[in-house]
């Protein structure tokens, strides 16, 4: 008799990065499996606390084109971030001078790009969750020594998120217009982190 697919856990993938943070226990980085992990996502941004992420209103086929696109692209990357091997964010990162943002500001050499989404809490918030979960990031980000200044650039309206990065160590940059939103560029160079 054959295993039940839907009772078979899924084999754990070969994360890019791990770190143990006190307190908070292992982070993986782990690339995302668009048809394994399309269901998860559309679950997380299709919520209204992911308006800024703008796929409010998309399908879970939408969402599943989307992130086969982005796993084509050799200068565009998504992942899931596992917690003691929980999902708990989209982590995706990018060249700027590969993306609309690069058209928008004097892109330097070493620049990176980065998006971040939490997934939904489970629970109460726990206190000192989101700087933990940016430290694994920014290491990861900061271990290849290429990249010299990350840039985010969140809705201009998200208020919550801009203060976090701020509280972070990035610097504002100036407002953008992109194809889909108003942005509010931040920087973080390896130096001020």
């Amino acid at each position: 008799m054959t295993p039940d697919a839907r009772t078979t856990a899924p084999a754990r993938r070969e994360a890019l990065w791990e770190q143990v943070v006190e307190g908070f226990g292992a982070f993986r980085v782990v690339p995302v499996d668009p048809p394994a992990d399309a269901g998860l996502i559309h679950s997380w941004v299709t919520e209204e606390r992911a308006r800024f992420w703008g796929m409010l209103g998309a399908s879970r086929t939408r969402v599943l084109e989307i992130y086969d696109y982005l796993d084509g692209l050799a200068t565009h990357h998504a992942y899931l971030v596992h917690r003691d091997d929980r999902p708990v964010a989209l982590f995706q990162t990018y060249e700027p001078e590969a993306d609309p943002v690069g058209e928008c500001y004097d892109v330097q050499p070493g620049d990176f790009g980065v998006h971040l989404l939490l997934g939904p809490a489970t629970g109460e918030g726990e206190r000192g969750f989101t700087p933990a979960l940016l430290s694994v990031l920014l290491a990861y980000v900061f271990s290849d020594p290429r990249h010299t200044r990350i840039v985010a650039e969140p809705d201009a309206r998200n208020a919550k998120v801009i203060d976090r990065m701020l509280r972070t160590g990035f610097t504002l940059g100036p407002e953008i217009d992109l194809p889909d939103k108003r942005a509010r560029l931040l920087f973080l160079t390896r130096d001020h982190r």
